[in-house]
């Protein structure tokens, strides 16, 4: 009779540092695998303590803190199949990232990362040390090798375990979502699977952890990169996955094979996700946010209400002298079809009481952007305060091109805990709009149809700090500035190469000054979802103080 093993995948969504919490979703999940008959479970990446922990997981007493976790969670899981999980292990002074198998109320298989990332959001050398390539281990019959995220990502320790005898390849990630990040992933996979003609298991985490999101969509290939199974992106699911010895080897029986959605829905879920997360996972229920009758606020409002749900959203309207009816009337129209609440809050008497305090210093000089940033910083301060008394998260507004260039006030509109839209382009904000009006998912907790009026997509944006103003007083057309600012941080693009492109020289130099300009304001900017594999802060490190400039 030839041989079976079930392996029970966790798809989960662990938080940083709830060693209790994560624990106690493992003994969960390994008693629902007990029943199911698994012989083995296992669970993501780093899951005991979540991921990434940064510099937290180098502190002594945090490592120890893990490792009285896990001991744990070996006796309390001795009687079952075999339990898989990521940790840490301090050993001989070296700190690791590691994967444990827990069998028969112990540890039985330790496994240490050996090729550390470092790069884009991860700088894993700073904080452990690279392992030796592991040998596979043996449970309920079936030895399996396991490289753990990154070393899959090589060719190195997949052929050196299945040189060891490995039947089977199983890769516990905690890989970050990123436009295009899937077909990536299953590339290198499929790469493995034909090196070594092994069965792969590709096993992903969900969830928000700061400005990342991990989406999961972990799947499992058959030797020669045949698909068989394939989990939802960012849901939790948990799937019994049944392999068969066969004359040619391990072979996964075919399973279901969830759809992955199109960039644009994938996109607006890890926004969605990444807010819902960030603001539950630090203790918040409630979000409120500045709605101006524009676009990036009702975005992010709408992103706001599918996380929360619109009875814990509170959108505030604050008029100045210089705020349009139209935009009155376009804000209420926005919380109005997402079912919020929405405050005014006119800011014309602070900003005359402020104006008069500063008149004996300001005596003789003409009004600036000194008076324009005054009525922001109002608007922020307000909204503060009511962060502060109803224990919202005030979320901020600033799409990536205005995070590009500086195109936001300090200490004002960029108030603000959270900023869903921070890696989203202004011209992807409008088409984002016009998706989120046409569609509607059951993970999404606001209501169905038009939420956005299209009057607020397609009206000129404008900061309303002065008469008349628009944007493209200040910057280049969204569409020049976006092309100019994927060039120049997408994709490090030289000045000369954008000229090259089509773009205009002097536009690109003016946009390169912008950007190297605003690194200050960018330092102190709320954390945002990730979407992009150049999102600002990890993926894009430059100095504050910087006076090179790429000429062309």
């Amino acid at each position: 009779m030839a041989r079976r093993f079930r392996l029970t995948l966790a798809q989960l969504n662990p938080t940083v540092g709830a060693l209790g919490a994560n624990a106690e979703r493992a003994r969960a999940v390994w008693a629902e695998s007990r029943a199911a008959g698994a012989q083995m479970i296992a669970l993501p990446e780093m899951f005991l303590t979540g991921y990434q922990t940064q510099d937290l997981v180098m502190k002594p007493a945090f490592a120890a803190d893990a490792a009285r976790h896990l001991e744990a969670l070996a006796r309390d899981c001795a009687d079952g199949p075999a339990l898989a999980i990521g940790a840490p292990l301090r050993e001989g002074g070296r700190l690791f990232n590691a994967w444990f198998v827990l069998q028969g109320g112990a540890i039985s298989a330790i496994v240490r990362k050996h090729h550390l990332p470092n790069e884009s959001v991860f700088d894993e050398r700073r904080l452990y040390a690279s392992g030796d390539i592991s040998g596979p281990y043996r449970t309920g019959g079936l030895r399996i090798g396991t490289p753990i995220c990154e070393d899959a990502w090589f060719a190195d320790v997949a052929e050196a375990q299945q040189e060891s005898g490995a039947e089977m390849l199983l890769v516990p990630n905690g890989s970050p979502y990123a436009r295009g990040r899937l077909d990536d992933r299953i590339s290198h996979m499929v790469a493995r699977v034909v090196e070594t003609g092994l069965p792969l298991v590709y096993l992903n985490m969900v969830g928000g952890q700061d400005d990342q999101v991990f989406d999961g969509a972990s799947f499992v290939l058959n030797p020669g990169g045949e698909v068989a199974l394939m989990l939802p992106p960012f849901d939790e699911a948990l799937a019994h996955v049944d392999f068969t010895e066969t004359a040619q080897g391990w072979r996964a029986a075919a399973g279901p094979r969830a759809p992955q959605p199109d960039a644009w829905e994938q996109d607006y879920r890890a926004m969605v996700e990444a807010t819902r997360d960030y603001l539950g996972k630090s203790g918040f229920s409630r979000a409120v946010l500045g709605l101006s009758g524009g676009i990036d606020s009702a975005l992010v409002a709408a992103i706001a209400a599918d996380a929360l749900g619109p009875g814990n959203v509170h959108c505030v309207m604050l008029p100045s002298r210089f705020t349009a009816p139209d935009s009155l009337e376009d804000a209420a129209g926005v919380a109005r079809a997402l079912g919020t609440r929405l405050d005014t809050i006119p800011i014309t008497g602070p900003q005359d009481a402020m104006t008069e305090a500063l008149a004996p210093l300001f005596a003789g000089l003409a009004p600036d952007v000194t008076e324009e940033n005054l009525q922001s910083r109002i608007r922020g301060t307000l909204l503060m305060a009511l962060s502060n008394k109803f224990g919202a998260m005030l979320l901020t507004t600033g799409n990536k091109s205005e995070v590009a260039v500086g195109y936001a006030t300090i200490y004002g509109d960029m108030n603000g805990g959270y900023n869903p839209i921070k890696d989203l382009y202004k011209t992807r904000v409008f088409e984002t709009c016009r998706w989120r009006n046409s569609h509607h998912r059951g993970w999404m907790k606001g209501p169905a149809g038009e939420v956005i009026s299209p009057r607020v997509i397609d009206k000129p944006p404008t900061a309303e700090l002065r008469a008349d103003q628009r944007d493209e007083d200040s910057l280049p057309p969204y569409p020049v500035l976006d092309a100019i600012l994927d060039g120049l941080v997408d994709r490090d693009a030289s000045v000369a190469d954008l000229v090259a492109e089509g773009q205009d020289r002097e536009t690109v130099l003016k946009v390169q000054a912008l950007l190297y300009g605003a690194e200050w304001k960018r330092f102190q900017s709320a954390p945002g979802a990730r979407l992009t594999k150049r999102a600002f802060w990890l993926d894009r490190r430059y100095p504050m103080v910087n006076r090179w400039r790429d000429e062309g």
